[in-house]
């Protein structure tokens, strides 16, 4: 099988690439990705010089280069590259749209043309905001209401996704995820900022009082479920995937201060950010029914696998904090 990856030098999808690599090692995988501040080769030094690997720099909005990619006889486009950070969205939207609306219409338009399975790596903020009390989750069937700019041009992007489904039959499903954790993210996302922020001797910034609820999806679990939906889903469908670990940021920033034996006292609270959307779950039973998925790895051994990963590996994220 030959895949195109888009963004596969961030976090999820490096995490997809080597996943990929380790279990099916006779694929080729082209990884095309711009390199900007969240994207890292670093992430796939171990397969830099796998004979399956080859990586090419380049614009998902550069429609001549894209085109010529998808003339290598690919099986598939899967496509994870995005603006992602909410708070950046809030500074200034544009990039966020260039990238997840356009670039997604230009991949759409080259798989169209070669009538490639196309798979879109999508996010559960576009179903909006839920109440902290009740236990009311988000399905497949969830209206979407975007609340920043970020989750808005996500559900653009689903949605022309979709439409080149039902006018163009192309072949494409979607995943809406939640909170994704591990090894490779930036640290500017929540668990390895306030992991690397311990590391250095500084306190946490938690946003409010730090109530607001998401679920967490270790990401290999994650990266086991795009596989399933590439192998055995439903042409034209969505599924929603969750860690099925509710947490509240609270939560989260205290399980790592315990982690690293600090109190209460290194937590600052800071201004809350705009629009914060209080609260995030996703009903991951269609796919579990559907395909035999649920997440395997729990949030406590997953937040100290990522903790462990974040110590031993400053060299990587202490430049990136620069």
């Amino acid at each position: 099988m030959k895949l195109l990856v888009t963004g596969g030098a961030g976090f999820i999808g490096s995490n997809f690439i080597l996943y990929w690599l380790k279990n099916y090692p006779n694929d080729y995988i082209i990884n095309l990705d711009l390199l900007t501040y969240a994207g890292n080769p670093d992430n796939l030094k171990e397969i830099e010089n796998h004979p399956g690997y080859q990586f090419v720099r380049g614009d998902i909005c550069d429609t001549e280069l894209v085109e010529r990619l998808a003339d290598e006889g690919l099986d598939a486009i899967v496509h994870f590259a995005a603006e992602s950070h909410v708070d950046r969205s809030i500074l200034d939207a544009s990039v966020f749209v260039r990238t997840n609306v356009i670039g997604t219409h230009v991949l759409l338009e080259a798989a169209r043309k070669r009538n490639l399975r196309f798979h879109h790596v999508s996010t559960d903020e576009v179903y909006g905001s839920l109440s902290l009390e009740g236990g009311e989750k988000f399905s497949e069937q969830t209206a979407y209401d975007p609340r920043s700019p970020y989750s808005a041009s996500k559900a653009s992007s689903d949605h022309l996704v979709r439409a080149y489904f039902h006018t163009h039959k192309l072949p494409v499903t979607i995943s809406n995820c939640s909170n994704n954790y591990g090894p490779f993210q930036f640290p500017e996302k929540l668990i390895p900022f306030f992991a690397t922020n311990l590391i250095e001797g500084k306190k946490v910034p938690l946003y409010g009082k730090g109530l607001n609820v998401r679920d967490w999806l270790y990401v290999e679990d994650h990266c086991q479920a795009i596989d399933l939906i590439l192998k055995k889903g439903k042409i034209g469908e969505t599924y929603c995937v969750g860690g099925d670990s509710e947490k509240s940021n609270i939560e989260i920033a205290k399980a790592i201060l315990k982690s690293f034996g600090k109190d209460e006292s290194w937590i600052e609270y800071v201004e809350d950010r705009k629009g914060h959307d209080l609260r995030y779950a996703i009903d991951f039973s269609k796919i579990k029914k559907d395909l035999d998925w649920k997440p395997t790895v729990d949030f406590t051994t997953g937040l100290e696998q990522t903790l462990d990963w974040y110590r031993k590996n400053e060299d990587w994220w202490k430049k990136l904090k620069k």
